[in-house]
C-alpha cells in the first residue's frame, strides 16, 4: 500500500484550487453603440502624359501628335481633355511660341492602375506662316507641354 504524506495532501489540493479558478469565469451583459470615420483620399495619382511628334516642321507645315499616358497609381483614372502648350527652347528667343498652334485633344480615356504607354489620342501641331521673316525659328527645339482634366 503506499503511503501519503500530508504535505503531498496540500500541495495537490492547492494545485487543484489554482487551476479550478482559472477555469472559472463570469460577465454581464451590457449594450452600447458606435461609430467609425475614415475620409477618402483628395487624389488618386496623377497621370503623366507624353506628346509624341516628327522633327522638321517648317513654316506652312503640320505634324501629327500622338499623346500617350502612363499611371503609375493604385486606381484607374481618366483623361478628359488634354489641353497642349507649345513653348520654344531659350536659345531661339526670335522663335515665337505664338507661330505655333497644336490642337486640343477630347480622350475621355480609362487608364488602368500600373500602367504606362496608353494610347491617347492625336492632334495637330502647325506652324503657322505668318509671312515674315522666321528665320529665328531654324533648328528651335519645340516642346509640347500637355495638361489634362
Amino acid at each position: 500500500m503506499m503511503k501519503i504524506n500530508k504535505k503531498s495532501v496540500v500541495v495537490a489540493t492547492a494545485a487543484l484550487v489554482l487551476v479550478g479558478a482559472g477555469s472559472a469565469f463570469a460577465y454581464w451583459t451590457t449594450t452600447g453603440s458606435g461609430t467609425g470615420t475614415a475620409t477618402n483620399a483628395s487624389s488618386n495619382g496623377v497621370v503623366v502624359l507624353h506628346a509624341t511628334f516628327a522633327n522638321g516642321l517648317t513654316p506652312g507645315a503640320s505634324e501629327a501628335v500622338t499623346y500617350t499616358g502612363d499611371n503609375a497609381g493604385t486606381s484607374s483614372l481618366n483623361v478628359g481633355t488634354i489641353t497642349p502648350v507649345v513653348s520654344v527652347d531659350a536659345a531661339h528667343s526670335t522663335c515665337l511660341a505664338a507661330d505655333f498652334v497644336a490642337t486640343t485633344v477630347t480622350s475621355n480615356t480609362t487608364l488602368a492602375h500600373n500602367t504606362s504607354g496608353v494610347a491617347l489620342g492625336a492632334g495637330t501641331l502647325t506652324f503657322t506662316d505668318t509671312a515674315v521673316n522666321q528665320d529665328g525659328c531654324k533648328g528651335a527645339v519645340i516642346t509640347i507641354t500637355a495638361s489634362s482634366n
